[in-house]
């Protein structure tokens, strides 16, 4: 039998993250149920890193991780996982309640500031009044933060297994005697980070799920010969309509901004969320014609309350919880990492996230 001190379930950014803060001082595991880690929310993300997105509550963990994604140790990484963009917050006629809650959640805490967004984005039509822009708003190489994870975590000694989905877990002594592709795996801690099938990792481990719900977010890539450049800033309607942000020259990622209900599942987009987002578009840009070259969907995990879950289970304290992360996990990963290792480790807070208060993202908040 296989002995470990921690068990992670879940190869994706979270778990990868989280499995590079532990190695080094526990033997770790880190379960991925796919034969490529990353292959579901991390390897399908629009991949920017904006400090309003997923709300206040996000925010502090977005804000604390931006220069630990913009200038990395170098024994991590050489150089930026960031590149410069900016979001243009855009809205029309009616939607100046939306616009002033963006203004006054985010006063004193994020950079802001309402101009005329016909300045920014060349083509906008002319119905759409109002714009907030957003400078602070980057683009994120995931894949690459994925990897220095990965490789972070097998050079302190951790161990991957791809293609091992966990099957059974049952307390034995003061640990865990677990399943996972034909094999017992001891150990002392089960960390759920298995993003849209936590809710499931918990049943099976006879812990109470939280309701974390995956929701489907479609995503197309757009041919857009007309489109008038490709250094434009990410533009996010202020209803949650749709974003769309250059990929590259004449081409760009949009999304209707779904947010359809789900089972845990290898998530694919339905012609219906395509249709809206193309129509979405053309209500904003006159950049036509434009023609769809690709499409995907991915699964988004919230908690009732929208705000991740971090910490141990109160009722089975050897069950960890990292879940939760909606669509925000890439950009609040090392933010949350150090949460997550520090309260496993019985440890203070490192400088980097010293300010930030863990409690509003305990598991006990459901219990």
């Amino acid at each position: 039998m296989t002995r470990a001190d921690i068990v992670i379930v879940g190869g994706g950014m979270a778990g990868a993250s989280l499995g590079a803060e532990l190695a080094g001082d526990a033997r770790v595991i880190l379960l991925e149920m796919e034969e490529s880690a990353g292959y579901h929310a991390t390897g399908r993300s629009v991949a920017f890193w904006e400090e309003t997105y997923g709300g206040p509550a996000v925010q502090p963990l977005t804000t604390a991780s931006g220069p630990l994604l913009a200038a990395p140790d170098p024994d991590f990484h050489e150089g930026s996982f960031l590149s410069p963009r900016r979001t243009l917050h855009v809205g029309r006629a009616g939607d100046e309640g939306a616009r002033d809650a963006l203004l006054a959640q985010f006063a004193g805490k994020v950079e802001l500031s309402p101009l005329d967004p016909h300045a920014l984005v060349p083509g906008l039509r002319p119905d759409w009044t109002l714009g907030v822009l957003e400078p602070s708003c980057r683009d994120i190489d995931v894949a690459a933060l994925h990897q220095a994870y990965l490789r972070r975590f097998r050079r302190r000694g951790g161990e991957v297994r791809l293609g091992a989905r966990l099957t059974g877990a049952a307390r034995e002594g003061d640990g865990w005697r677990i399943e996972a592709a034909g094999e017992a795996i001891r150990c002392g801690l089960l960390v759920n980070a298995a993003g849209a099938w936590a809710d499931e990792v918990a049943r099976l481990c006879g812990v109470a799920p939280i309701g974390i719900a995956p929701l489907r977010r479609t995503v197309v890539q757009l041919h857009v010969p007309a489109m008038p450049q490709d250094d434009l800033p990410l533009v996010m309607d202020l209803r949650s309509r749709f974003y769309f942000k250059p990929e590259g020259r004449q081409r760009l990622w949009l999304t209707p901004h779904d947010e359809a209900p789900s089972v845990p599942c290898d998530a694919a987009p339905e012609d219906l969320a395509v249709a809206q987002a193309v129509a979405r578009f053309e209500e904003a840009v006159d950049w036509g014609p434009a023609s769809v070259e690709h499409k995907w969907a991915g699964l988004r995990s919230f908690a009732p309350d929208r705000a991740p879950v971090y910490g141990h289970d109160p009722g089975e304290p050897a069950f960890f919880w990292f879940a939760g992360q909606g669509g925000f996990g890439i950009q609040t990963a090392p933010a949350a990492a150090f949460i997550g290792a520090a309260l496993i480790g019985g440890a203070a807070l490192p400088p980097a996230v010293a300010e930030i208060d863990p409690a509003p993202y305990s598991p006990a908040r459901f219990r």
